[in-house]
C-alpha cells in the first residue's frame, strides 16, 4: 500500500510544483498559455527552443524559476520512477484490489486537480498569495497594464539585415503613425534600452519589443527594404490615420446623443 500512496503523492506534488511555476512564471509577466508551457518544460527537462524559452533565459528571475523548476523534476522523475517499481513489486494476490483502488482514486484526484476550473482557479489564487507574501517576484499585470485585448499584443522583432527598419533611426521609422510603440530594444551585445527615444538607431541584430495591434506587428516582421517597403509603411500611416478618424467621428457621435439623451 504504501509505494502506491507514495507514487500517487509524488505525481499530486509534481502537478503543483508545475503549477506553483507557472503562477511564478505569470507574475513576472508571461501570458498563462506561455508561462504554463514553460514551467512543464522545465519541469520535464524538455528544454523547447523557442521564442517563449529565451524570454526565460534573458530575464534573471524567470531563470531563477526555471532552474529550480528543473531540479525539481530531476528529483520528482526518480521518485516516480522508484515509487512504480516498488509499487509493481509489492502487489501481491491478498492486496491487488485495494492497491488497485487506492490507484485509481489518486488518479482521479489528479484528474480533477488538472481539469476543473474551479479547482485552478482556486489553486492559483493561493499560490498568487504565498508567492506574493513571501518572495519579491515582479508582479505587475501586464496584460491589464497594456490592454493586451482587441488585437493588440505585444511582440518581439529581431532585426535582420534585409529588413524595412534596419539601419533606420525610430524617428525616420515613424512606427507611432503606424500605431505601433516600441517598448524598448535589446542590443546585440546585451545592451537593454528602455523606452528608446526618436534618435536611437535600430541596427541590425536589435531585438525590439513592440506593442500594437497583432496584424500591423506581423507584417512589419515580414516587411523587407525597398519600394516595397516604403509603400506598406506609407499604407499603414493612411490606415492608422483612417482608423483614429473613425474613432473620433464615433466619439463625436456618442456624445452627440448622450445630450439629446439629457435634454
Amino acid at each position: 500500500m504504501t509505494p502506491i500512496v507514495s507514487l500517487v503523492a509524488t505525481l499530486v506534488i509534481s502537478l503543483m510544483v508545475t503549477r506553483i511555476g507557472a503562477v511564478a512564471f505569470q507574475l513576472t509577466g508571461l501570458s498563462q498559455e506561455v508561462a504554463r508551457f514553460q514551467a512543464r518544460s522545465a519541469f520535464s527537462g524538455v528544454g523547447f527552443t523557442t521564442n517563449e524559452a529565451e524570454k526565460i533565459v534573458n530575464h534573471p528571475v524567470r531563470r531563477k524559476i526555471a532552474a529550480l523548476l528543473m531540479l525539481a523534476g530531476n528529483l520528482g522523475i526518480a521518485f516516480v520512477i522508484a515509487s512504480i517499481i516498488a509499487a509493481v513489486t509489492s502487489i501481491g494476490p491478498g492486496n491487488t484490489v485495494l492497491q488497485f483502488v487506492l490507484l485509481i482514486s489518486g488518479l482521479g484526484v489528479l484528474y480533477i486537480i488538472g481539469t476543473r476550473p474551479w479547482v485552478d482557479q482556486t489553486i492559483s489564487r493561493i499560490i498568487e498569495w504565498a508567492l506574493l507574501k513571501w518572495t519579491t517576484l515582479d508582479v505587475r499585470d501586464y496584460v491589464s497594464l497594456l490592454h493586451l485585448a482587441d488585437g493588440y499584443v505585444v511582440l518581439e522583432l529581431v532585426v535582420n539585415d534585409t529588413d524595412w527598419i534596419a539601419n533606420r533611426s525610430l524617428t525616420e521609422a515613424a512606427l507611432s503613425a503606424e500605431g505601433v510603440l516600441v517598448l524598448g530594444l535589446h542590443r546585440a551585445s546585451g545592451k537593454y534600452i528602455g523606452s528608446p527615444n526618436g534618435q536611437t538607431m535600430v541596427k541590425v541584430g536589435d531585438t525590439l519589443s513592440l506593442y500594437g495591434p497583432i496584424d500591423r506587428l506581423e507584417e512589419l516582421d515580414i516587411r523587407q527594404k525597398g519600394y516595397m517597403g516604403d509603400r506598406a509603411h506609407r499604407i499603414a500611416v493612411a490606415t492608422q490615420t483612417e482608423q483614429i478618424r473613425d474613432q473620433e467621428e464615433e466619439e463625436v457621435e456618442t456624445e452627440d446623443k448622450s445630450a439629446v439623451s439629457d435634454s
